[in-house]
């Protein structure tokens, strides 16, 4: 049976009316003309109903109509029962014996709708955007930001206390902004998965004894972008999550929301599988500090197995990314060297990962010892016996020497085989008896055939960003060898872009951070081109168990001081023009270049470009076109033999990095004609380790290297002043050759002069360098800014022509 809400409420006014109109006898009509009647208690009920609302137009003509919860407000006096919206003045009481009339407590209704008002509830009256249809019961509008999460509130926290103030409540049964009433009992299951070393997860409540899944739920939020990482408390709100199946929502105070959603982006990563390998078991062990066990536990059904994985991950995480356990007694007895105390913590934290089963990334920064902290690392597996096989060491050709003499140097019981060079085949038979085995990048490629038929204890990567393109050669064999543990050493895990960390990833614990597609989708672009500080947060928590990175201005105390500085220098005359005619046009081939296949596709072009201006401001006569050889003037060139010969008059000793071979040529036709002794060190010298010890044992003063074959591998603490004759891009690779002074056993303070010209693509790089630190330092430690990817603006930046030239 259907009631007619507008005839009822036209009964009410004719009634009122009618007894006004009453003239009854004065013995029959109470005279209560001056009594005021008490009011019993206020009445709200909230329903939903049908409002127009403007959205902005100004001429009011525009509306749109909505479904919105609103209240009706009456007013409870004895026996009788006033709509908030009635003008009556006074209410009425009939008995057998009398009828009477009471004024209304007008200031008992004011005091309500104060009340009222005062929880959010607004008077649908003052509302101009809004309107209501005649005939509506309805009073107030429960707010007017139009959020779920709002009017759940509003049913969540303003009817309890409502309640508490007296007022009397009711809800319609098709409320759809219902709230449980009390602290559900979370739950969570946890399966093996279809595949081996895969597991499934359940997550919800128990509703009137019966469970419910919310795991689809809060993956909807998360696919909506839901955000809550570095915003103030105060701006975080409890989310209402509807019950599937019922009619109600569950309320997420923010810090449970925030755990919940950093899990749910750990194991999902933008897919919407339902499964998940067993190396993302470490994102369990954050739930639980998502519950108050006091107030709402959570109540865990999960194999021992992964849940011993979860809180170790958890515990490993609460170390924080760029800090290792506190130092332990882990020095072996077989070590001939003693460890510093950040080496000893680095050497537990290898320990630990290992205990865990958990493959990890040593980045400790350049000369902090990650060579000697391995080593230690192994003498300690093999005194326990644990290295029942031996441990495989691929490193770049020019670092076999060094693994050679500092395995002979720090652990010389150890047995070492090396399987490099035209005799390898040969010692083949020896490696299956050694502890440890020593080959490199070009060789495993050779012969994987023979090197993914072994099996090892570890398998150790140094100088790990080699396999930094996982479509590379080197990075699918070294995937395919057979370990039990795997290490990463590098003190450049992300030198360009994110992607190389997932390559290091890829081989230490496949699927930790799913499969290339979804780590591009899910964290490269909204970190590197939206700045999503959320992924950026859910990256770092990923990884960080993982990763030590320690930088020596934290940990190497007693280094000496580092002092960058950038000497710039203009071109003028031929040169500047020179560099302005080829600016302009391979701007132009570029511009057209970019139009046809876009910034990505013309990578090729911009850096055959860009390669000849940065060839140019180094000398003319690198650029082999006609209009460059005749140009004699070289700015840098006049300013280098000039910066050269006043630090080797005050007694320095000094590396000098390029990356171009023919510029090291011209510097040393140079330091000849000037009767400078010097040493040089390129890809193509056979012996690096000859030219190294000369220069140690003093024979030369300046020491000619070029940046690829000279940023790894070397001691030269000599040396203490560095000059980068050209800026690269990478930040990393210029930091590693610097490194090649600066690093334990340094003893003088260190110089790192940066040549720079000014205005031109060089300087511009420098700003490129700068992003990219950025981003490594957003990933491995505390963010400190903002990075992006190369972008058409940037290219137009780097093509921009140099500024006027100063007076001379």
């Amino acid at each position: 049976m259907s009631v007619d809400v507008s005839a009822l409420n036209a009964l009410e006014r004719e009634l009122e009316q009618a007894l006004c109109a009453l003239d009854l006898a004065e013995d029959a009509l109470a005279n209560t003309s001056a009594q005021v009647a008490k009011l019993e208690r206020p009445h709200i009920h909230l329903f939903t109903e049908r409002l127009l609302v403007n959205r902005g137009d100004a001429l009011r003509t525009d509306y749109e109509e909505i479904e919105a919860p609103v209240i009706e407000l009456r007013f409870d006096y004895a026996g009788f029962s006033v709509s908030s919206s009635s003008t009556a003045e006074r209410v009425w009481s009939a008995s057998t014996r009398r009828v009477g009339s009471f004024a209304r407590d007008l200031e008992a209704e004011t005091r309500a709708r104060r009340v009222l008002e005062g929880f959010g509830a607004i008077d649908l009256e003052l509302l101009e955007d809004y309107g209501v249809a005649p005939d509506s019961r309805a009073h107030y509008l429960v707010q007017t930001d139009e959020t779920r999460d709002g009017f759940c509130a509003f049913t969540a926290y303003a009817l309890p206390q409502l309640r508490a103030q007296g007022f009397h409540v009711t809800i319609a049964d098709d409320y759809p902004y219902r709230v449980l009433p009390v602290e559900p009992t979370w739950y969570a299951v946890v399966d093996a998965g279809e595949k081996p070393d895969w597991f499934s997860l359940e997550l919800g409540i128990e509703v009137d004894g019966h469970r419910v899944n919310l795991l689809p739920v809060l993956l909807g939020l998360l696919e909506d972008g839901v955000s809550l990482h570095d915003r103030p408390a105060s701006s975080l709100h409890t989310r209402f999550v509807a019950v599937p199946g019922g009619a109600h929502h569950v309320p997420i105070p923010p810090e449970r929301l925030r755990v919940l959603m950093q899990v749910m982006a750990e194991l999902y990563q933008g897919t919407t599988t339902r499964e998940f390998p067993a190396v993302r078991a470490g994102a369990l062990g954050q739930l639980e500090e998502a519950f108050d066990a006091s107030v709402a536990p959570l109540h865990w059904d999960a194999p021992e197995a992964l849940s011993e994985r979860a809180r170790a991950a958890v515990s490993r995480a609460r170390a924080g990314a760029t800090t290792a356990p506190a130092p332990q007694a882990v020095k072996p007895h077989t070590l001939r060297a003693e460890l510093r105390p950040y080496q000893s913590a680095g050497v537990a934290w290898l320990q630990q990962l290992r205990e865990q089963d958990a493959g990890g990334v040593l980045a400790d920064d350049m000369g902090l010892g990650k060579t000697l902290q391995t080593i230690a690392h192994l003498c300690l597996e093999r005194e326990s016996g644990r290295a029942q096989a031996p441990s495989l060491i691929v490193a770049p050709t020019s670092l076999v020497g060094n693994w050679q003499r500092e395995l002979a140097k720090f652990a010389p019981g150890m047995q070492v085989c090396v399987l490099h060079g035209p005799e390898r085949e040969k010692r083949r038979a020896l490696a299956a008896k050694s502890d440890v085995c020593i080959t490199t990048y070009p060789v495993l490629l050779r012969d994987a055939e023979y090197f993914h038929a072994q099996t090892y204890h570890y398998v150790i990567l140094d100088e790990a960003q080699t396999i930094k393109n996982h479509r590379s050669r080197a990075h699918e064999s070294v995937r395919k060898l057979s370990s039990q543990h795997r290490l990463c050493l590098t003190g450049t895990p992300i030198e360009n872009g994110l992607p190389e960390l997932w390559s290091l990833f890829d081989f230490l614990m496949p699927g930790l951070l799913g499969d290339e597609l979804a780590f591009r989708q899910f964290y490269r672009i909204p970190i590197e081109q939206h700045r999503d500080r959320e992924r950026l947060a859910a990256l770092r928590a990923q990884v960080a168990p993982y990763v030590l990175r320690r930088l020596k201005r934290d940990v190497a105390k007693d280094l000496p001081d580092k002092t960058e500085i950038v000497r710039t220098v203009e071109l003028r005359g031929r040169q500047r023009e020179l560099y302005e005619s080829i600016r302009v046009a391979a701007h132009q081939d570029v511009r057209c270049a970019i139009r046809k296949m876009g910034v990505a596709g013309s990578t090729v072009k911009i850096l055959e470009a860009l390669t000849k201006l940065r060839q140019l401001c180094c000398d003319p006569r690198l650029v082999k076109s006609s209009a460059a050889q005749l140009v004699r003037e070289s700015a840098k060139y006049d300013m280098f033999f000039e910066l050269l010969e006043g630090l080797l008059a005050g007694g320095h000793r000094v590396l000098v990095f390029s990356q171009f071979t023919s510029m090291l040529s011209l510097l040393a036709e140079g330091l000849r004609q000037r009767s400078i002794r010097y040493l040089t060190l390129t890809g193509s010298t056979q012996n690096r380790q000859k030219p190294v010890d000369a220069f140690e044992r003093g024979e030369a003063d300046v020491f000619l290297i070029s940046l690829k074959a000279g940023g790894t591998g070397l001691n030269l603490v000599s040396a203490d002043t560095v000059i980068h004759y050209d800026p690269w891009w990478n930040p990393a690779a210029q930091d590693q050759a610097t490194d090649r002074a600066y690093r334990i056993g340094q003893k003088r303070a260190v110089f790192v002069y940066n040549l720079v010209t000014a205005g031109s693509v060089e300087e511009r790089m420098l700003g490129l360098q700068q992003r990219k630190r950025e981003l490594a330092h957003s990933v491995l430690g505390q963010p400190s800014g903002d990075a992006s990817t190369l972008a058409e603006c940037d290219v137009e930046q780097l093509f921009a022509p140099l500024p006027d030239a100063a007076a001379p």
